[in-house]
């Protein structure tokens, strides 16, 4: 059974897994640095029932930030510069005007739309990419930034490989977080047969006790936010992602999905795919399940233009869940838009 340093079997069960994700999250609501209270908000604003539960005491935490800057507290001056902007953006939306994220569903795909996760910095997300590697820069955003360790969830071994699993800043996934594998590394955003193999195995041990479990990657090119070796982990036990529905050709169904996806079920056949995608520079997204992996190729980022209601395609659009960055977007949107938008990124012979 996989143990962190205390000893709390925290993969133990969903039930566990939820429990101890919650509770340290809750810990997170008080504490002195603007961008843990930030990923606090961000990540009870997702579940309407967390948001609930911790409501009073975000509020509160809110007024004592809004003090602060209006007192100019050295908490509040030593900000990141991200985290000012982000918190100025929630000052003048209020705190009474959060609302949890928004769901729906547009025939086989899902819509989203969470007011805060808008509110994130764009980091490497603006940026035009002509390459899938990219060297580590030691000098720009990593996960070994001293001020990162609080927001770390787990941290430990699993499967044999050191990993550090954080808090997803912004997320967009029930219980979503950041797997870190071999953190102290410093390894870019960029695969290798090891690196595959190990977050294969990972999966595998992990969806012994825990069925939802289950990994998005972007490469570097294909809107990864950080160049710095990193999954994002999800739960999604009762229905995933509309990528996995068994009506889809690439599952045995009798319906083509609006990109080429090849799934695969064999770990070495997995690799070979994406070595190949590697020697040819091409872009790709990846959705790791527990003995599964889809795989989807697409253009690189910059490379084409998005439409206007998107941020950019990245692991989870081209699963099928997609995030609007305004309310009008959120109930206009139609299922032909977001095929179209699809369609853009077809790569052609």
């Amino acid at each position: 059974m996989t143990t962190d340093r205390s000893g709390a079997a925290v993969f133990a069960s969903p039930k566990a897994y939820r429990d101890a994700f919650e509770a340290r999250l809750a810990r997170l609501v008080g504490e002195d640095t603007l961008g843990v209270f930030i990923l606090a908000l961000a990540n009870a604003n997702y579940d309407g029932v967390v948001f609930d539960r911790l409501h009073g005491a975000l509020r509160t935490a809110f007024g004592h930030w809004c003090d602060r800057f209006d007192g100019a507290d050295p908490r509040a001056a030593a900000a990141a510069k991200d985290d000012v902007e982000v918190f100025a953006r929630l000052r003048a939306l209020g705190f009474g005007h959060l609302t949890a994220a928004r769901h729906r569903h547009l025939g086989p795909w899902e819509l989203q739309f969470n007011p805060l996760r808008g509110l994130r910095p764009p980091r490497m997300s603006n940026a035009v990419v002509n390459r899938l590697y990219k060297p580590f820069d030691p000098g720009g955003f990593h996960f070994n930034k001293p001020f990162l360790r609080s927001e770390i969830f787990w941290e430990g071994e699993l499967a044999g490989t050191p990993v550090r699993l954080l808090f997803n800043k912004f997320p967009f996934a029930d219980l979503h977080g950041l797997l870190v594998p071999q953190a102290a590394s410093n390894r870019p955003q960029y695969f290798d047969a090891e690196i595959h193999e190990r977050v294969w195995d990972i999966a595998m041990l992990l969806g012994r006790t825990l069925p939802g479990i289950g990994f998005g990657y972007n490469a570097h090119g294909a809107y990864a936010s950080v160049n710095h070796l990193h999954l994002q982990v999800f739960m999604r036990a009762d229905a995933g992602y509309p990528i996995e529905s068994m009506r889809w050709r690439h599952n045995g169904g009798s319906e083509t999905y609006p990109l080429a996806v090849y799934r695969f079920d064999d770990r070495l056949v997995a690799w070979a795919a994406l070595h190949d995608l590697h020697v040819r520079d091409i872009a790709y997204n990846l959705v790791y399940r527990p003995g599964c992996l889809y795989l989807v190729k697409r253009p690189m980022q910059g490379s084409y233009v998005h439409s206007a209601w998107t941020a950019g395609f990245a692991w989870s659009e081209l699963a099928g869940a997609f995030s609007t960055l305004t309310l009008a977007d959120f109930e206009g949107l139609t299922a032909t838009r977001i095929e179209a938008e699809l369609a853009g990124l077809v790569i052609r012979p």
